[in-house]
């Protein structure tokens, strides 16, 4: 079922495969954990829109006007949609991972099938939003870096941990508060009220990747800063800029040493 929410094409498709998977582990799934170790590809299906382009080549729009207020809406849709294939992957390609202890394996599906409900959700949302303000998700071009997270820590749990809810989900706790008073002060009270949503839910979705970068570390006797910094230095191009929303990181179990120097 993970795999059909990564291989579907259509927003629809994609959102409605997501919400399945959910209903169906917590409702109707076996206790027995079996994985057929099936090979996982990296390619995952999209719409024809939005085109995905360079992040260096995606516009910036002040929040004062309409369309600043939809083009930020539109990127948050666009994580939110990737977040929802980030999330189907590590069900898909992690959830056999020999790194996961075989009595914490069902914890850790269902850690992320929840988090892939609440992605598609959110991205459900903010679509919603959208069309309020007379556009639609795909209207926009977007970039292409957040999968690209993804293929380069396709082989290491360990990696995609560290890189995809501890650093680029991590971010999303830095910067919304911002984002959502600014909304505010605008006057788009809506707009501002799904982010805030949006924003209590994420600190459980890092929390989850938090948890289980512990786990490995626990299980392999890894000193947990020394090996995230090490992560970073391969699998993560950027740098960790402040300010750091040290409260909302430490609610979701990341240590301010794991994160600054």
């Amino acid at each position: 079922m993970a795999i059909k929410v990564l291989q579907a094409s259509s927003v629809g498709e994609k959102i409605a495969a997501a919400h399945q998977m959910a209903t169906y582990w917590h409702g109707e799934a076996d206790k027995a954990v079996n994985y057929s170790g099936a090979v996982i590809s990296t390619s995952v299906g999209r719409p024809e829109k939005p085109e995905l382009v360079d992040p260096r080549h995606v516009k910036r729009r002040r929040l004062g006007s309409l369309q600043g207020r939809t083009a930020l809406l539109h990127a948050i849709a666009h994580i939110e949609f990737n977040a929802v294939d980030l999330a189907a992957d590590m069900v898909a390609r992690f959830g056999g991972d020999a790194r996961i202890s075989d009595d914490k394996r069902r914890e850790f599906i269902t850690d992320w099938v929840q988090v892939c409900d609440d992605e598609a959700r959110h991205f459900t949302m903010i679509e919603n939003r959208l069309l309020e303000l007379g556009s639609f998700y795909g209207a926009l071009p977007a970039h292409k870096g957040l999968w690209q997270a993804a293929e380069t820590t396709c082989h290491d749990l360990a990696a995609r941990l560290a890189v995809a809810p501890m650093v680029l989900e991590a971010r999303g706790l830095d910067v919304t508060p911002a984002m959502t008073e600014k909304l505010k002060n605008v006057g788009d009270l809506e707009s501002a009220a799904i982010l805030e949503v949006i924003y209590r839910e994420e600190i459980a979705h890092v929390a989850a990747g938090t948890r289980w970068f512990y786990h490995i570390c626990q299980r392999e006797d890894r000193d947990p800063d020394i090996y995230f910094k090490s992560l970073l230095k391969i699998y993560y191009k950027g740098v960790l800029k402040p300010p750091f929303n040290t409260k909302a990181r430490e609610l979701a179990g990341m240590h301010a040493s794991l994160y600054q120097d």
